[in-house]
C-alpha cells in the first residue's frame, strides 16, 4: 500500500510539470498572446464626387473633393476611425428619399465634425453645427432632407453656408 501511494504522488507530480511546461510555452516572454495590442489600418480618404456650393447670385463659394457614403454598411461607419479630414474635403450621405434625419452620432469619430442638411434639389434646409468627437448623443434634423454632408467643424462659418445655399454634385468616372 505504501508504494501505491508513493507512486500515486510521484504521478500526480510529473503530471503538475506537464501542466507548468504546458501553460508556460503558451506564453510568449512571460506575457500571453492575448494582450498584444490591435494595430487598426489607417483609413485614407477616397474622391468619389466633387461638389461645389453656390451662393444666391450662382457664384462659386467652394468645391469640396467627396467620399461617398450610399451603402448602409457606408452610412453605419461614416467617418469612424479617421485620424484627419481636410477643409476641402467631405463625406456625403445620399439616401433614397427625402424626410428628416435622426440617426446621426459621432460614436468612435475622431474629427469634429459640421453637419450640413439638403433637399431632394441639393438646397441647404439645416445644419448641426461642431458636432463633438466620440460624443454618441443623437444629432438629428427635423427638416425633411435627402443628402447630408458631413465636413471639418466651423466649416459652415468660414464659408458662409447658409440655409438656402445650392450644391453641385459631380460623380467622378
Amino acid at each position: 500500500m505504501y508504494l501505491c501511494y508513493k507512486f500515486l504522488i510521484l504521478y500526480m507530480k510529473y503530471l503538475l510539470l506537464i501542466f507548468v511546461l504546458l501553460v508556460a510555452s503558451s506564453c510568449e516572454n512571460g506575457k500571453s498572446s492575448k494582450t498584444k495590442p490591435v494595430q487598426r489600418a489607417v483609413i485614407e480618404f477616397k474622391k468619389e464626387a466633387e461638389l461645389s456650393l453656390f451662393d444666391k447670385e450662382g457664384e462659386v463659394i467652394k468645391t469640396l473633393d467627396i467620399e461617398i457614403a450610399e451603402t448602409a454598411y457606408e452610412q453605419e461607419t461614416g467617418l469612424m476611425y479617421r485620424e484627419e479630414m481636410e477643409n476641402n474635403q467631405g463625406m456625403l450621405f445620399i439616401y433614397k428619399d427625402e424626410r428628416p434625419r435622426p440617426s446621426f452620432y459621432m460614436k468612435n469619430t475622431k474629427i469634429a465634425l459640421d453637419l450640413i442638411y439638403f433637399d431632394k434639389d441639393f438646397k441647404v434646409v439645416d445644419f448641426n453645427l461642431n458636432a463633438l468627437p466620440m460624443d454618441e448623443s443623437l444629432l438629428s434634423s427635423k427638416v425633411p432632407s435627402q443628402y447630408v454632408l458631413e465636413v471639418v467643424a466651423g466649416f459652415v462659418e468660414e464659408f458662409d453656408i447658409q440655409l438656402g445655399t445650392h450644391a453641385q454634385l459631380k460623380r467622378l468616372e
